[in-house]
């Protein structure tokens, strides 16, 4: 818009930088041991909006959104994603989705995935 500056994030998907490191909650760990990576590459709106990127290993999990919303980009790897009540869903690189707020179900990683985030919430 005429008078407002542009602005444009890259999401860069080969950081230098080292990732945030995390294992998964054990209240929400299902089976196998899965390693987190974060890579966080930007914060806006207060603390209301998160882009960056995200790296897990094999294993499953409980995701609950909360009142979060995220949409996520499939850079590489495979999942399978299980709403509770739902049918199993597989995403694999260069699928993209989102989880609207009030999403519960299970997060299976097959292949260690790598995903580009936004998260708003």
């Amino acid at each position: 818009m005429k008078g407002y500056p542009l602005s444009l994030l890259k999401i860069d998907t080969s950081p230098a930088f080292q990732p945030r490191e995390s294992g998964a909650l054990p209240e929400r760990l299902i089976s196998g041991n899965p390693a987190f990576k974060t890579w966080a590459q930007d914060v806006a709106k207060g603390d209301l909006v998160h882009t960056g990127l995200w790296e897990a290993t094999p294993g499953e999990t409980r995701s609950i959104k909360g009142e979060t919303f995220e949409f996520c980009h499939i850079l590489s790897g495979v999942i399978e994603i299980t709403p509770d009540g739902g049918k199993t869903v597989t995403y694999r690189a260069g699928d993209s989705f989102v989880m609207k707020p009030g999403f519960t179900g299970i997060w299976k990683t097959i292949e260690t995935v790598r995903k580009i985030y936004v998260t708003v919430g």
